[in-house]
């Protein structure tokens, strides 16, 4: 649609934003620009502030780096969890899918993503080195490598297990009962609760 078949500027600029988000084409942004416009005023403007209120607001967690309301985020504050058990994952994606099975009462470790040289991504782009100060300054026993099963999943773990190997404590992956190129958040719950309850000696040179 050209931009002279708008018949506002504001209602095109409108569009352009919704356009903007990941899945979403013109003319689906232009539905849901169309549906706000004629929805009633006062849920338009409770839904664009919850959305500026977030991006404003939320914060990290200072210790797993999941995202958060508070410095410490609830599962790092819990009395309920098993802090001696830290699952490293690379996004707050997938700490979701993962407390969605109920299967897993440990903590986590959030890394921001993984090591894709394509993509310009190195270790010193992750956070790496905090859970190696978290290992080094807290009770841990072990840590599950729960990253998604890709080339670019595997070669982090590698080289997380390098950065730890000579840490007394216990390094786990998840079974493959995840497939091989799998993303952890498309998993089904009973899958992936399945792979962390069966998880197995994380084994560098089977990677």
């Amino acid at each position: 649609m050209g931009e002279e078949n708008y018949p506002s500027k504001l209602l095109k600029d409108a569009v352009d934003e919704l356009a903007k988000l990941p899945g979403i084409g013109r003319k689906t942004a232009l539905r849901l620009a169309l549906h706000l416009l004629k929805d009633d005023e006062n849920s338009v403007i409770s839904f664009g502030q919850s959305i500026i209120k977030m991006r404003k607001e939320i914060t990290y967690c200072k210790v797993c780096h999941n995202i958060s309301d508070e410095e410490i985020c609830t599962v790092c504050s819990s009395h309920k969890r098993d802090k001696s058990l830290v699952c490293v994952v690379e996004s707050t994606r997938d700490v979701m899918a993962i407390e969605s099975t109920q299967q897993y009462k440990g903590v986590y470790h959030v890394l921001g993503g993984i090591i894709s040289p394509m993509d310009g991504i190195g270790p010193s782009d992750l956070n790496i080195k905090s859970l190696e100060e978290r290992i080094s300054n807290t009770d841990i026993k072990e840590v599950i490598l729960a990253l998604s099963t890709t080339m670019e999943g595997d070669t982090t773990n590698f080289y997380i297990y390098k950065k730890l190997r000579n840490h007394n404590i216990k390094l786990s992956t998840l079974s493959r009962g995840v497939a091989i190129g799998d993303e952890l958040e498309y998993a089904d719950e009973v899958t992936l609760g399945r792979s962390l309850i069966n998880r197995t000696n994380f084994e560098p040179d089977n990677q």
